[in-house]
C-alpha cells in the first residue's frame, strides 16, 4: 500500500473521511478549532458541510487527505495557530511569538486504521505547512502512555505518533481529553 497525502482540495474526498452518514446529522466537520464557538453552534446539520465545501474552495486548503490509489483513507486539519481557537485557549499555552501552525486532527477512516497511515498524514501535514511557510508546526497530542485511547477521542493524536515524526514535548497543558493529559509538541521547521 503506497498512501500519497494531498491539500484536501476536494470536497467529496473530505466528506468521505469525516462527512456524516446521515446528510442532516450535527458532526464535527473539523470545525471546532477552526472558527468561532458562535459560528460553530449556529452551523446546523448540512450547513456545516457547506462551509467545509468553502473551506475545500479557498486558495489555503484545510488541511490534508491520504488516499490509497484514488480512495481517501484519512484526514489531518492543519493551519496556522493565529486562523484558529488555539489562539486564544487558555488550556494551550503560547511557548513564544514564532508564528506556528497547528495540527489537531488526525482521523483514519474505519477499515483504514493500524496500516501506518497517520505517520503518513502527519508527515504530509508538515509537508504542507513548510510548503507555506510554516516556521513550525505545533501539535496537542493525548500523553497516553501505553493506555488504550477511545477511537473517538484520539482525533487529537497520540504522543508517540508525533515523537515518531520528529516532534518533541515544548509544554504541557492543562487540557485533558479522554482521561488523558493533551501536552504541547513541536516541530521546529526553520
Amino acid at each position: 500500500m503506497a498512501i500519497e497525502v494531498r491539500p484536501a482540495s476536494v470536497f467529496e474526498d473530505l466528506r468521505a473521511v469525516l462527512g456524516p452518514k446521515s446528510p442532516g446529522a450535527n458532526v464535527c466537520w473539523c470545525l471546532s478549532y477552526r472558527i468561532p464557538s458562535k459560528l460553530n453552534n449556529e452551523l446546523r446539520g448540512p450547513a456545516r458541510g457547506e462551509y467545509v465545501a468553502e473551506l475545500c474552495r479557498a486558495d489555503l486548503a484545510p488541511g490534508v487527505l491520504a488516499y490509497d490509489g484514488d480512495e481517501p483513507v484519512g484526514w489531518a486539519a492543519i493551519a496556522p495557530r493565529a486562523d484558529t481557537s488555539f489562539a486564544r485557549n487558555r488550556k494551550i499555552p503560547h511557548v513564544d511569538d514564532l508564528p506556528v501552525w497547528s495540527l489537531w486532527c488526525v482521523r483514519i477512516r474505519p477499515g483504514h486504521r493500524k496500516q501506518g497511515i497517520s505517520h503518513a498524514l502527519i508527515a504530509g501535514a508538515v509537508a504542507f505547512a513548510r510548503e507555506h511557510g510554516a516556521a513550525a508546526v505545533e501539535a496537542y497530542p493525548l500523553d497516553n502512555g501505553d493506555a488504550k485511547v477511545d477511537l473517538t477521542m484520539a482525533y487529537a493524536g497520540l504522543r508517540k505518533n508525533f515523537e515518531r515524526a520528529g516532534f518533541t514535548k515544548s509544554a504541557d497543558t492543562t487540557s485533558v481529553l479522554a482521561g488523558h493529559p493533551r501536552i504541547l509538541m513541536r516541530l521546529d521547521l526553520r
